[in-house]
């Protein structure tokens, strides 16, 4: 099925015990309810629909939707969605997005000025959080249960609460830790270290392996692949996280995925349609529905926001444009020829648009991307079809980031892979690029700096880019600037520090026992 109908289920998830003192937090989890885990999952059915509210959670904001029972409280509802925020600080402090709104301190991202007060940043933070406290009352309500179909709920329950933590141990580094093991209540979350989430993670992922569905037994549930596909992704990122490098890992778990049986979409644009459920490269999305995941966040927001201008709403099957999001000319200067000729992947508008961005707060300075859109592959209009809702899912895992992440742990000195087969995972997505082998490239041009550029060509606005810049050393600093970089026209060194975000101050507020990441005393 391409979506869970999302139910509105009353768990207790009684303090939700991922936050320090609940009552003086000024974004916090909401339970209006008073009904426990044994009067909610009284049937098996039961079971699978509190399943669908864990993955629910990254689609949609609350309990109603798209607005009227946040699940967090203290900020505008579709500001608040887990998908809308995560894009957000993946994105938008990079040189792949910039926001035009003028919104509280959204500009911050992108000039890379934000301080530990910041609201968006509070948001993703208690978005982690919900989800971690919802996923430990799921695995402590089927712990123990013998059902064969519980059994693997609970595995894909657990791997919701590692995906969620392994954003935290990315953006934040050493949050507070809490695991069902911890009994709900009010107390002070012990900070963990970076090194130890990274194990902890690891261990999860390996533990449930063989309780998860085999790789596309039931399309937006977690399988196997999906588990490997974090595993590889948590790997290539290790030296960043635990100063160890762990490419050989990386490599283990990607050839996993590829022997899986995905294969390429014919049609790179296919991946970002109403019906990219259908493709064959997907590995795990966050599903959306136009009629039964309605939120103002998530995919609603990507392709609202995307449509400005001279832009026609209707061609992106949508009733209307927000205007706010385009991308910098650092970026367009990826592709060899900046009109989308050459590289299909290349989804630019620049009809109305100046190339450059003289006022970050104009949407028309800065070339459009039309990547996301509302319609189906074929041009029709969305299955579940509704003029503010999209049906278009969000790809988190892809067969072509695998690929690339093979043939960069390859390069990165990882063995049981072979660059021979790197070389070919990247030609394959640049022949479905350019439709030719025109734009294939040699085994002397695989440099780790062409991949990170094939990175972005091949995955921007997917929420990757932050992260891949950081692994290159080149998010902050000088190595690498862009227009608007350090809240100067021209890019400027920004402090390392930056690399990660600060705990938000009212989390640190609340409990005593934690300490601020580095630079934001």
């Amino acid at each position: 099925m391409k979506n869970y109908k999302i139910k509105s289920l009353t768990v207790v998830f009684a303090a939700l015990i991922f936050s320090s003192c609940v009552q003086d937090l000024n974004l916090t989890p909401k339970d209006p309810n008073i009904v426990t885990s044994l009067t909610v999952y009284n049937t098996p059915g039961a079971y699978k629909e509190g399943l669908s509210k864990l993955y629910a959670t990254f689609s949609v904001s609350g309990q109603q939707g798209p607005a009227g029972q946040p699940d967090i409280s203290g900020i505008d509802e579709g500001f608040g969605n887990y998908l809308r925020q995560y894009w957000n600080v993946q994105e938008l402090s990079t040189d792949e997005a910039v926001m035009a709104w003028n919104d509280a301190s959204i500009k911050d991202f992108h000039w890379q000025t934000w301080a530990p007060n910041d609201v968006f940043i509070a948001a993703i933070y208690s978005r982690i959080m919900y989800t971690v406290a919802l996923s430990n009352e799921y695995i402590r309500a089927t712990a123990g249960n013998t059902d064969a179909d519980i059994i693997k709920y609970q595995a894909e329950a657990r791997f919701v609460r590692a995906l969620a933590y392994s954003h935290a141990i990315d953006l934040f580094g050493n949050p507070p830790f809490v695991t069902e093991a911890d009994s709900p209540g009010a107390f002070f979350p012990k900070q963990t270290t970076r090194a130890e989430l990274f194990t902890y993670i690891e261990t999860e992922l390996k533990a449930i392996e063989n309780d998860l569905g085999t790789p596309r037994f039931e399309y937006g549930r977690a399988d196997q692949a999906a588990a490997w596909t974090l595993l590889a992704k948590l790997y290539l990122n290790a030296k960043v996280y635990i100063g160890q490098d762990k490419n050989t890992e990386c490599v283990t778990y990607c050839n996993k995925v590829i022997a899986a049986g995905y294969t390429l979409n014919s049609k790179y644009a296919n991946n970002f349609t109403a019906d990219n459920n259908l493709s064959s490269e997907m590995i795990f999305p966050i599903t959306c529905d136009g009629q039964h995941t309605q939120s103002y966040g998530g995919m609603t927001y990507l392709i609202h926001a995307e449509i400005g201008g001279s832009m026609s709403p209707a061609a992106f099957g949508v009733g209307g444009g927000w205007g706010g999001l385009r991308t910098t000319s650092a970026f367009v200067g990826k592709f060899s020829d900046n009109t989308g000729a050459t590289d299909q992947r290349a989804m630019f508008w620049s009809a109305g648009q100046k190339l450059e961005i003289n006022d970050i707060g104009q949407f028309t300075d800065g070339w459009a991307i039309t990547k996301f859109s509302n319609l189906t592959s074929t041009g029709a209009a969305a299955p579940h079809a509704h003029p503010d809702f999209v049906d278009t899912d969000y790809p988190v895992f892809r067969l072509a980031d695998v690929y690339l992440m093979y043939a960069e742990a390859v390069l990165r000195g990882g063995g049981g892979g072979s660059a021979s087969s790197a070389l070919g995972y990247v030609n394959a997505l640049r022949q479905r690029a350019y439709g030719n082998v025109n734009g294939n490239i040699t085994s002397g041009q695989m440099t780790l700096d062409f991949i990170l550029d094939e990175r972005a060509r091949e995955l921007y606005w997917e929420g990757f880019r932050r992260s891949d810049l950081i692994r290159y050393g080149k998010f902050t600093g000088s190595s690498y600037l862009w227009p608007w970089k350090g809240k100067v026209a021209g890019g400027t060194a920004t402090e390392v520090y930056r690399d990660l975000y600060p705990i938000p101050s009212n989390d640190m507020g609340a409990n005593p026992t934690l300490q601020q990441n580095p630079g934001y005393n």
